[in-house]
């Protein structure tokens, strides 16, 4: 078994707090924590990565994370990452995408370990209600994520 490690990033959200184990990530978690470094090339890699999200420098991540238990567990997590930056869509929209039900794509949601890198987000209620969101301040956090993403949205027209 790997040792495990961890890194803190300061972001208008609050603390991200990444933890790693060996060569994958574990988890993500957005509250209150001291910001640290921390000391593996994993941990200080997602932190990077996750630096450059928030300042309008990355869309998307490059990151080893934990697999899901099954394969089925797999596709709707790659179903959701695919789901584009500054692109949102309903739980029911998502889940005929997957051929799954919207239920399956909100426990999908409100179970991900990887809030920003596992962008559910960018997942809301039928008629684009916000709904809930299970990191950070719940929908204020929420709000905060999909705004950004439209703040820093790359011009749909470059001549």
């Amino acid at each position: 078994m790997y040792a495990r490690d961890q890194a803190s990033i300061a972001t208008p959200i609050g603390v991200v707090t990444i933890i790693a184990r060996g060569e994958a990530i574990d988890s993500v978690h957005i509250g209150d924590a001291a910001v640290s470094r921390g000391t593996s090339e994993t941990a200080r890699n997602a932190a990077d990565q996750l630096e450059a999200w928030f300042a309008g420098e990355r869309q998307d991540f490059a990151l080893n994370l934990k697999a899901p238990v099954t394969p089925r567990g797999m596709a709707l997590r790659d179903g959701l990452i695919a789901v584009g930056y500054g692109v949102t869509m309903s739980y029911g929209e998502l889940a005929r995408r997957l051929s799954s039900a919207p239920r399956a794509i909100g426990q999908l949601c409100a179970r991900n370990p990887y809030p920003i890198i596992v962008p559910c987000h960018r997942i809301l209620g039928s008629g684009g209600v916000l709904g809930a969101y299970s990191a950070g301040d719940g929908p204020t956090t929420k709000a905060w994520l999909l705004a950004h993403e439209q703040r820093h949205q790359p011009s749909a027209l470059t001549a």
